[in-house]
């Protein structure tokens, strides 16, 4: 796993004359509205984990499993052109499963931001989604987000944060 001290951080690359290169573009701004884009998990649990800690509470890592749950989530609201916390699946089975504590979990899901840094604000903006960004007791997370060229909303995003039941994690 790469992990960054600062979320903005970026990288120099030198070129064949010794001269640096522009910066690159920080992997929250790059826009998730093209095929073959993933957002940047570190870089969504690096921001996460900022926040939360400016609120007091933990940092949060990422988790495959959580990553996988939240990618078929996005997927599926992409395929049905719907934002829905259901989507054809049972969220709290699918965390038991996985070994996690269902009481301690919450999901943002939504639709029509193309960047990561657009998605966060966003949730950041919103009470119900701040409260679940800044869940106690949460230590891990997934997030996706999908391109559906077809919609109107062009991506679908879905986080997951969670803690593993106690003994399994």
């Amino acid at each position: 796993m790469r992990r960054s001290s600062s979320a903005s951080s970026v990288s120099r690359r030198a070129n064949t004359k010794g001269e640096s290169a522009p910066p690159a573009q920080p992997s929250f701004y790059v826009s998730m509205a093209d095929a073959g884009t993933t957002v940047d998990a570190a870089a969504a649990a690096s921001m996460i984990s900022g926040y939360r800690g400016n609120n007091g509470l933990g940092a949060v890592e990422v988790d495959a499993d959580l990553m996988r749950m939240a990618m078929d989530h996005a997927r599926t609201m992409a395929a049905k052109d719907k934002v829905d916390h259901a989507a054809g699946r049972e969220f709290t089975g699918q965390l038991a499963a996985a070994g996690f504590d269902g009481k301690i979990a919450v999901e943002n899901v939504s639709a029509g931001y193309h960047t990561l840094a657009e998605a966060f604000s966003g949730w950041r903006d919103s009470p119900p989604h701040r409260a679940n960004m800044l869940k106690g007791g949460v230590t891990r997370l997934g997030i996706a987000a999908v391109y559906a060229p077809q919609s109107k909303y062009k991506v679908f995003w879905a986080l997951i944060m969670a803690a593993k039941n106690e003994g399994r994690g």
